[in-house]
C-alpha cells in the first residue's frame, strides 16, 4: 500500500499558499511591496500547477485597433497560438486575442476591491479581438468567435464577518452585465465564490482548502473554454509604417 495521500497534498498545497500570502501580509509594510510580492505568490501557483499551453504574468492587454486594458495583475494568455508579445525590462504587452483568464489580487475582498476588480476585467472584456479562418488538414475551417474571458478576484481574507456571508453574495449580485462579472474569486483563508452559467447564479462556496479548489475549478474552466480563435497577425502590423 503506497503512503502518498490526495487529501494530504492537496491540505500541503493550500497550507504553502496560504502561509505565504500571510507572510506578504504580515511581515511587509510597504503597500506596494505587499502587493507584489502576494501577486508574484499567485503567479508562482499558476505558473507551476496550469498546463504549459498556458503563461502567466501581469501585463497590459492591446488590441488590433490600438487600444490598452489598465493594468492587470495576472493575465492567463496563449503562447502556443499568438505569438505576439511585448516584453521591456519587465513590462509586457499581450494582445487582446490570447487572453483566456484575468485576475486582480488584493489583500482583502470588501466593496470597493470588488469595484475595482470590476472595472479592471472590463477594461479588457470590452477590447476588439480579431479571428480568422483555420486551416486544417481537411480545409480550411470557420473562424472562431471569441470567448467569454474569465475573470475574478483573488485574496487572502474578508473584510466582512463572516467572511462570506450576506455582503458578499450582495456585491456579487450587484452588476450582472458580461464584462463586469466576477466568474471565479478566491479568499484564500475561506473560501472560493464562482458564477454558474446555468442557472446564473453566484455560489460561495467555505473551505479550508480554498486556494486548492480554485485551482483545480480554474483549470476545469479553462478546459472547458478550449482554444483561443486565430488571431489576425496582419491586423496589428498596419501600425507599422
Amino acid at each position: 500500500m503506497s503512503d502518498w495521500s490526495l487529501p494530504r497534498l492537496f491540505t500541503s498545497l493550500h497550507s504553502q499558499i496560504e502561509t505565504e500570502l500571510k507572510v506578504a501580509r504580515e511581515s511587509l509594510s510597504h503597500p506596494g511591496t505587499k502587493g507584489d510580492t502576494s501577486e508574484a505568490v499567485w503567479i508562482g501557483l499558476l505558473e507551476t500547477y496550469l498546463p504549459k499551453r498556458y503563461r502567466v504574468c501581469s501585463a497590459h492587454v492591446v488590441d488590433s485597433e490600438g487600444t490598452f486594458s489598465d493594468q492587470i495583475d495576472i493575465v492567463i494568455f496563449d503562447r502556443q497560438y499568438s505569438p505576439f508579445v511585448f516584453d521591456f525590462l519587465g513590462a509586457k504587452v499581450v494582445p487582446a486575442e490570447s487572453i483566456y483568464a484575468v485576475f486582480e489580487a488584493k489583500q482583502t475582498v470588501n466593496s470597493a476591491n470588488i469595484v475595482y476588480a470590476r472595472d479592471k476585467l472590463a477594461s479588457v472584456r470590452r477590447l476588439h479581438r480579431t479571428s480568422i479562418p483555420i486551416p486544417t488538414a481537411n480545409g480550411t475551417a470557420s473562424p472562431v468567435p471569441p470567448k467569454h474571458i474569465i475573470g475574478g478576484l483573488i485574496t487572502l481574507a474578508s473584510d466582512w464577518n463572516p467572511p462570506l456571508g450576506d455582503p458578499l453574495q450582495t456585491q456579487l449580485d450587484s452588476d450582472a452585465s458580461d464584462n463586469k462579472r466576477l466568474d471565479l474569486g478566491c479568499v484564500a483563508s475561506h473560501g472560493i465564490f464562482t458564477f454558474d452559467e446555468d442557472t446564473t447564479t453566484n455560489i460561495r462556496t467555505t473551505s479550508t482548502h480554498a486556494t486548492t479548489k480554485f485551482l483545480l475549478e480554474l483549470i476545469a474552466r479553462l478546459q472547458f473554454l478550449g482554444t483561443v480563435p486565430m488571431m489576425d497577425i496582419r491586423a496589428y502590423s498596419r501600425w507599422i509604417d
